[in-house]
């Protein structure tokens, strides 16, 4: 398996093969799969602020996605990045998850984000799990949020602080404006 940043043009398929294989539960709020263009507007607008890494098998096809992103708007917020991660339900549970994790930890922390999040529909006891393993601690339960799957589900947002809290704070360094090699070799492993 291999790490790499998203091809805009060629992984969006594979992308949106994985996140339809959770379209129809409630693991995602999304009532129908977005279109291949908009997936590809998304990916776009993400990828140009934050890091998007994908999980590659040895023939290059994509089985897992992860992702940071923006999660308030104000600008002291520029601090706090929400996490996603998608693994191909062929590859769920063998370690994975935690390898996209470890690889976009230290970018985020380069960065400047202070404050990361996940947002887990409560019954996924499965992600709350790993994203305990990983660090985060569950701090709010939002009850009834969202409607899918004939019923109400409540969501739980876990943090994980990734970077000190300095003062003054040094002001968020966009993922575009980090070095390219620096960041290829926290995906090779040629460093820490």
């Amino acid at each position: 398996m291999l790490i790499d940043f998203v091809d805009r043009e060629k992984d969006i398929p594979a992308i949106l093969g994985i996140y339809g294989e959770y379209i129809d539960s409630s693991i995602t709020f999304e009532y129908s799969l977005p279109s291949l263009e908009a997936m590809a507007e998304r990916i776009c607008a993400i990828s140009s602020d934050y890091p998007y890494i994908v999980l590659r098998n040895d023939d290059g096809s994509v089985v897992g996605y992860a992702y940071a992103h923006r999660v308030f708007e104000r600008s002291a917020y520029q601090f706090d990045a929400e996490a996603t991660i998608y693994l191909s339900k062929s590859v769920s549970g063998k370690g994975y998850g935690r390898l996209l994790y470890e690889k976009l930890f230290p970018i985020l922390e380069k960065m400047g984000i202070r404050n990361l999040y996940a947002l887990v529909t409560e019954e996924n006891g499965n992600s709350i799990s790993f994203h305990e393993k990983m660090g985060f601690s569950r701090f709010a339960r939002f009850e009834n949020v969202g409607y899918k799957c004939s019923r109400w589900l409540s969501v739980v947002w876990l943090r994980k602080v990734i970077s000190p809290f300095t003062h003054p704070a040094i002001p968020l360094i966009p993922f575009s404006s980090l070095p390219e090699a620096w960041c290829l070799s926290i995906l090779r492993g040629d460093q820490e």
